[in-house]
């Protein structure tokens, strides 16, 4: 979340980037929580002034008491039980200041990079590059959904009978694929220097909350009420929350990690011809990558995490292109997003695989997750994540984009590890 003395010191920046992002009730929203944060500071300074004078007046029992003179002691000790109620008051309305406070900075976004073009949806996001060529497939050519029927390899109705729809039963080919890019992925990653991890799948709330899940999506995300764990729906939440509450050292900077993890997504209101097959589902597998970042040096780290997951894409020779995410179209806690997206040959369309971001304090603020500078002082750190990649949409783009009469030819770079060059 942005941090108040932020807000207090670069209203009208923040003012501005809320607008960028679209956000209602910018203005009465940053008013209310300086107001409320000036409470919180009146409220604590009497409390403190309340603390100190009960401190002063014990001292006083305590020297009346040792001189004998218990008359006194108790008629001083009569005022530090109307401060004590005084206290308890003033602690309650600080810690339900507080609360409102903090409350009330979870449904602020964060502001948006000087770079993030202005928009209000997707058609407004800037296409920054393209590469790849765009395959010339057969006549008669088919979308991934009819191609995982021909070659039985996806069973979308076994799996609305086991759980329903949107949790695909992956067999034969298909499963082996799956495995393939996983492995791929996961090796790529430790290659390029992320060192792997395997999180847990159910997260408490202090974990969604300290990347931004909550309170924001929690209507999107799976919830096991009985013992209050939400399904996450990235790799990026429990790994980034295992550094919550931490104080690093600058010498253990950066840190890289890589997490294979299946992603539960309720996709709630989603419905058309844009969710069919592969294209959205409720569980699915990723790859995703971590970094820990100096301020300084997030930046740089961005750039890098996108040249990453690009030369993903290049070897499992699939044509993407890279857009600039618009304000109005970027995720809740991000500064700054690059999308990366497929061409579906037979769909004709783009699809988007992978997400890039970098966090700047957003999320540190709310993970205290910080580190010591050269002055010993604590200073937030900055977070990054980015989907390298995730599996549904690319299995959609090799199936379509390969698809010959004699079958569908499988990546180089996957062979090995398919075992396989052909699904026919």
């Amino acid at each position: 979340m942005l941090q108040i003395a932020h807000i207090r010191l670069h209203k009208e920046v923040v003012l501005q980037g809320l607008t960028k992002r679209n956000f209602k009730n910018a203005e009465a929203t940053l008013k209310k929580l300086l107001l409320l944060d000036d409470q919180r500071k009146e409220l604590q300074q009497k409390h403190d002034a309340v603390l100190a004078q009960s401190n002063q007046l014990a001292k006083q029992i305590g020297q009346l008491m040792s001189q004998g003179k218990k008359e006194e002691a108790e008629e001083v000790k009569s005022n530090t039980a109307t401060l004590k109620a005084e206290s308890k008051q003033l602690s309650e309305s600080l810690k339900n200041t507080e609360e409102e406070l903090t409350q009330l900075l979870y449904t602020v976004p964060n502001i948006p990079n000087p770079r993030v073009p202005a928009g209000n949806t997707d058609t407004d996001n800037q296409v920054l590059s393209t590469h790849g060529n765009i395959p010339d497939l057969p006549q008669g050519a088919k979308p991934h959904w009819e191609l995982i029927e021909q070659y039985d390899i996806i069973d979308f109705e076994l799996g609305t009978k086991i759980t329903g729809a949107g949790f695909p039963v992956y067999k034969g080919k298909g499963a082996k694929l799956q495995r393939a890019l996983v492995n791929f992925f996961l090796d790529q990653a430790t290659e390029a220097g992320y060192h792997e991890v395997q999180p847990p799948i159910l997260i408490n709330q202090a974990s969604g909350i300290g990347t931004g899940q909550l309170p924001d999506k929690e209507g999107q995300m799976y919830h096991a009420t009985e013992d209050d764990f939400y399904l996450i729906p990235t790799a990026e939440v429990p790994i980034t929350n295992m550094y919550r509450d931490l104080i690093l050292k600058e010498d253990q900077l950066p840190v890289k990690h890589a997490g294979f993890t299946p992603c539960f997504r309720r996709e709630a209101g989603s419905w058309g011809a844009h969710v069919r097959g592969l294209n959205r589902l409720h569980q699915f597998d990723k790859v995703e990558i971590v970094q820990i970042q100096h301020p300084d040096k997030s930046y740089e780290a961005l750039e890098e995490m996108s040249a990453y997951i690009q030369s993903l894409l290049s070897k499992l020779e699939l044509p993407y292109r890279v857009l600039l995410l618009c304000g109005g179209d970027l995720g809740f806690t991000s500064a700054i997003t690059y999308d990366m997206e497929v061409f579906s040959a037979a769909q004709q369309k783009w699809l988007e695989v992978s997400s890039v971001s970098n966090f700047e304090t957003y999320q540190a603020n709310r993970l205290k997750l910080r580190y010591k500078d050269a002055n010993k002082k604590n200073q937030l750190l900055h977070t990054l994540n980015g989907s390298a990649l995730a599996l549904p949409r690319i299995v959609a783009a090799i199936l379509e984009n390969n698809q010959t009469p004699e079958g569908i030819k499988i990546p180089k770079a996957l062979v090995p590890y398919c075992g396989f060059e052909w699904i026919n």
